[in-house]
């Protein structure tokens, strides 16, 4: 009698009209075949994102515990080091040659912070010192400075100094000319909370400090000014 697993042509045309029954599988085979299955699941977990795993914590077994606690911890460093390498800490200085890669390609998640200046102007120099401060306090944002006309051909000295604000190469904001920084009293605070305003940082102070000038500077005044009772006194005389 015919052995109906027999590999032939016949035992298969014979199986596909279900007149013998499926070919047995091997032990061997079906072993293997497991292995491929879990070495895709395991694949699996290695594609996800920590924010993929955590969604998914509830579908996998007590014994996927292992594997997925393994490659959190990997993901999670990788994501540690890409955040070290987002770190910056200084003021770069660029030229036009640098500007689409260090500005419009800064890479997804980076503010860049870039001031236009030009030596031999007093305002555009506090701001570079002001900009060093900021970059210390504020290393995941990128600030970078240029020599204005290196940087844009022909720019014109009365717009300096000029502070243009980058997300994920996108403009957010911009800064141009020194009424809009208020000349030389620019303190390095009344910078950082301007800046904060676009979203480049995040800033640690409560309240515009230039606010608080502003309110010293009006009850300086108030103060300074005669109250109603002293005035009527010296109509009375």
């Amino acid at each position: 009698m015919q052995d109906p697993n027999e590999d032939t042509e016949w035992n298969d045309i014979l199986r596909k009209k279900g007149i013998l029954p499926p070919k047995e599988t091997p032990k061997e085979d079906e072993e293997e075949e497991l292995a491929l299955q879990q070495q895709s699941v395991v694949k699996t977990y290695e594609d996800m994102t920590l924010e993929e795993l955590e969604e998914n914590e509830d579908e996998f077994s007590e014994e996927d515990e292992a594997a997925i606690e393994m490659y959190r911890q990997k993901r999670l460093a990788e994501w540690k080091a890409t955040q070290m390498k987002n770190v910056f800490g200084e003021v770069a200085e660029i030229s036009g040659q640098d500007y689409v890669k260090e500005v419009n390609k800064a890479g997804d998640g980076i503010w860049v912070v870039l001031h236009l200046y030009k030596q031999g102007i007093p305002l555009c120099t506090l701001i570079n010192q002001h900009l060093s401060t900021l970059a210390r306090k504020f290393p995941q944002t990128k600030f970078l400075k240029s020599i204005s006309t290196t940087c844009i051909p022909n720019y014109p000295d009365r717009n300096l100094p000029t502070i243009f604000v980058y997300f994920e190469g996108e403009m957010k904001a911009q800064f141009i000319g020194p009424l809009v920084f208020g000349g030389m009293n620019l303190k390095v605070e009344e910078l950082e909370w301007r800046l904060s305003e676009t979203g480049a940082m995040k800033t640690d102070l409560e309240e515009n400090p230039k606010k608080q000038i502003e309110d010293k500077l009006m009850s300086s005044i108030r103060s300074s000014l005669p109250t109603r009772k002293d005035s009527d006194s010296e109509d009375e005389d």
